[in-house]
């Protein structure tokens, strides 16, 4: 799908705020409110928006100990990556997982309330995963920069 300049900062104002009113979109785009909502449901419709979500204070939910977990698993075969993957989609406390290339595998970023909940995760579930040869773990220090907006 080609997207357009307005397409593009109609996206922009979602990702800042998506519970903003068709009106309100329209008096920032100098469009009509009709065109304005025919463009997001194009918008929905066609993919590029995949869902909406509310973003929670991590801080205030207290999941605010940040771990990058790199896993290294003990062959590269093609069962034992898609098993891996089936396996952490059903992990809650991981909030990300990338297939990676390097030393790794997988690089997770979890989420979870301190030191000893990170330890009993790691007791109890991660170590428990199948063809898992090695991990690495690395404690968020400070958040520098976190968006989940993407600039078109």
């Amino acid at each position: 799908m080609e997207l357009d300049e307005i397409d593009k900062k109609l996206l922009l104002f979602l990702q800042e705020d998506c519970k903003q009113t068709t009106k309100e979109l329209s008096g920032k785009l100098g469009l009509s409110v009709t065109a304005v909502y025919e463009r997001v449901k194009k918008l929905e419709n066609s993919g590029v928006i995949s869902k909406y979500v509310a973003l929670l204070d991590k801080n205030k939910v207290d999941r605010n100990f940040i771990v990058l977990c790199h896993v290294k698993l003990t062959q590269h075969k093609k069962e034992f990556v898609l098993q891996f993957e089936k396996e952490v989609m059903n992990l809650q406390e991981v909030t990300e997982c990338f297939h990676v290339s390097g030393d790794y595998d997988y690089i997770l970023k979890i989420g979870v309330r301190n030191i000893e909940d990170y330890r009993n995760f790691m007791l109890t579930k991660l170590t428990t995963l199948q063809h898992i040869a090695s991990t690495h773990s690395s404690f968020m220090i400070s958040e520098v920069k976190n968006t989940t907006a993407i600039v078109l």
